[in-house]
C-alpha cells in the first residue's frame, strides 16, 4: 500500500513535513512516514513504493540499537497499542509510523562528518575548513578525516539550515548543553560505523535531532536513515570521486542530467527512476538490519 496523505487521521496535525505528517496527542505525537519524495527541498507528484516502511523500519532498528549511548522519544510502534481509536488502521500504519513522547526540541540539527562530502567538500576546497574546524591540506572528496568532527547547523529566521560554529551555537544554547550534544552524536556515529563497516558499508556523515525529557537528553525525529545520513558501498569505495551511495543521490544526479532548475512544480519521474530508488532504499535497509522487508 502506498501512502501519500494520510487524512483518515482524525486528529490534529501537529507538522506536516516533507515525508512525515505528525500528530498531536496531548503529552505524545504520532509519526507518520510516507512514501512520498523530495530533492532540492521540492516534493515530487511521484511516490516510491516501501520508502515509508523502509525509513521508519531503520529508524526503530537505530534507535534500539544505540540506546546504550542515549536513550530516545519512542514509546511503541505496534499499532494494535496506539490510543485515540489509530488501531484501527494497522493496515495503513503498521510497518510505517510510531508513536512517541512530546519533547521540548533542542534548537539545533548535529551534524557529525567522517568523511569529506557534500557541503563539507564544498566549504573544505574553498577555506580549507569546515564549520571553522581547520582540516589538513591536500584533501580530497569522499577522503576519511582524521577524526569525525561535529558541524552543527541551527535554523535561520528564514527557516532554512544555517551553519554554525560550536562557538556559536554554544552561545545561542549553552555551552553545557551543546557540549551535551556534540559528545552523544559523536559517539553515536561511532558506534553506527563499526555496524556499518560489518555490513560492507560506510557511514559518510550523518545529522541528528534532540530533544530533552525532564532535563535528560534524547534522540528524536530519525536516525540513521537514507534521508539522513550517507551511506556508501565500502567495496566500491575509491577517494577522489563520488561514491555508489544508498540513499537520494541516484535520484539528485538524474535531476541533475535532465537540467532541471530545482523550482517547484517538481517533474514527473519515469518508472526506472522510481523503481532503481525503491531498491536502494530497500538494500539499506535490509544490509544494515540484516531483515528482509
Amino acid at each position: 500500500m502506498l501512502i501519500s496523505n494520510t487524512d483518515f487521521i482524525k486528529l490534529p496535525l501537529h507538522i506536516k513535513g516533507k515525508v512525515r505528517n505528525v500528530y498531536d496527542l496531548g503529552d505524545k505525537l504520532l509519526i507518520v512516514v510516507t512514501d512520498r519524495i523530495s530533492a532540492f527541498d521540492v516534493v515530487f507528484p511521484n511516490l516510491i513504493p516501501n520508502k515509508g516502511k523502509v525509513l521508519n523500519s531503520i529508524s526503530e532498528f537505530w534507535f534500539d540499537y544505540t540506546k546504550d549511548i542515549v536513550d530516545n522519544h519512542v514509546i511503541t510502534t505496534d499499532v494494535s497499542q496506539y490510543p485515540e481509536g489509530l488501531s484501527m488502521f494497522i493496515e495503513e500504519l503498521q510497518g510505517r509510523s510510531m508513536l512517541v513522547k512530546k519533547i521540548k526540541m533542542a534548537e539545533a540539527e548535529c551534524i557529525v562528518r567522517g568523511y569529506l562530502e557534500g557541503s563539507g567538500l564544498k566549504d573544505y576546497q574553498k577555506t580549507g575548513k569546515i564549520c571553522g574546524i581547520k582540516l589538513p591540506e591536500g584533501l580530497k572528496q569522499a577522503e576519511k578525516l582524521p577524526e569525525p568532527i561535529f558541524t552543527p547547523s541551527t535554523k535561520a529566521l528564514q527557516g532554512h539550515d544555517e551553519n554554525v560554529s560550536f562557538e556559536e551555537l554554544a552561545n545561542k544554547i549553552g555551552t553545557d548543553l551543546a557540549q551535551r550534544l556534540k559528545d552523544t552524536s559523536i559517539a553515536l556515529y561511532n558506534k553506527a560505523c563499526k555496524h556499518a563497516e560489518s555490513k560492507g558499508m560506510i557511514l559518510a556523515d550523518t545529522k541528528f535531532e534532540f530533544g530533552i525529557i525532564d532535563g535528560k537528553l534524547v534522540v528524536a525525529d530519525e536516525v540513521f536513515t537514507p534521508d539522513s545520513s550517507r551511506f556508501w558501498d565500502a567495496a566500491d569505495y575509491e577517494i577522489g570521486r563520488p561514491q555508489k551511495s544508498f540513499d537520494k543521490q541516484f535520484l539528485r544526479e538524474y535531476l541533475e542530467d535532465i537540467k532541471w532548475d530545482k523550482k517547484p512544480p517538481a517533474p514527473v519521474l519515469p518508472d526506472e527512476v522510481i523503481k532503481k530508488t525503491e531498491q536502494k532504499y530497500i538494500e539499506a535497509y535490509e544490509r544494515l538490519t540484516g531483515k528482509k522487508l
